[in-house]
């Protein structure tokens, strides 16, 4: 394809209110698609917000009746989504991305490294997931995987050329976590981008402030409680970014 477009949604979640939060994906999804985005990503858990104590009881399969709205959206925009939300499997829940593809398959990622504190919660996930749009390999990760070296540095490996994570990030680990996601950037030569909350969620006061890196450094980055996609552009084998209020 002849330019590349791929999208972080900073946006706000509603306390289990999965009908909710999906009819605020479908705006996000809908401004990317008129700006030709093939690729948008949303924050941790972002379609039941961050409710450990709810995951059990929110917890998604891949044939969930809830996700209609998103594969439907997903076909007739013609765009790739990924969807945080807890994950199903034997035992507790996953903290997982639901990635729609634009044919409307449905496939899954689960967060490979927790928090301190979500073991109580959630297991963790096992598998590396990549996809492939046009040419490009993406790499998916969700918040603290981000945080451990050998998760960028294998998906690097595995020939992604961007890597991509749903997060929720405080004001006071804002700074270190997006100078090692800027230090991947440069270091494996990848675009580096990641969603955050825009509001509360949970017992957590994310700081927004999503975010895309390159090699040559930030491509752009939203404000801190604003309703915005933070959108990547590579033309001509260069990368660009913007910011588009939502």
């Amino acid at each position: 394809m002849p330019n590349l477009k791929i999208a972080v949604a900073q946006v706000s979640s509603i306390k289990g209110d999965v009908d909710e939060n999906i009819k605020n994906h479908l705006v996000a999804i809908e401004k990317a698609s008129q700006v030709g985005v093939s690729y948008i990503v949303f924050p941790e858990l972002s379609l039941t917000g961050y409710e450990p104590e709810l995951a059990v009881k929110l917890a998604f399969s891949t044939d969930d009746s809830r996700l209609k709205p998103l594969i439907d959206s997903a076909i007739e925009k013609n765009i790739t989504i990924g969807v945080g939300a807890p994950l199903k499997s034997d035992g507790l829940p996953k903290i997982g991305l639901i990635i729609i593809s634009q044919l409307g398959t449905v496939d899954t990622y689960e967060k490979m490294y927790l928090h301190s504190g979500e073991e109580a919660y959630f297991n963790r996930g096992s598998d590396y997931n990549c996809i492939t749009i046009g040419n490009t390999k993406i790499a998916n990760a969700i918040c603290a995987d981000t945080n451990n070296s050998n998760h960028a540095r294998t998906c690097s490996k595995l020939g992604a050329s961007v890597y991509i994570a749903g997060v929720l990030i405080t004001e006071g680990g804002y700074d270190s976590d997006t100078a090692v996601m800027a230090a991947y950037a440069n270091e494996y030569n990848m675009l580096v981008a990641m969603a955050n909350h825009s509001q509360p969620t949970g017992n957590w006061a994310p700081i927004g402030k999503s975010a895309i890196w390159s090699n040559t450094g930030l491509l752009a980055c939203a404000s801190e409680n604003q309703n915005a996609l933070v959108v990547a552009e590579k033309l001509d084998g260069n990368w660009s970014g913007q910011v588009m209020e939502i």
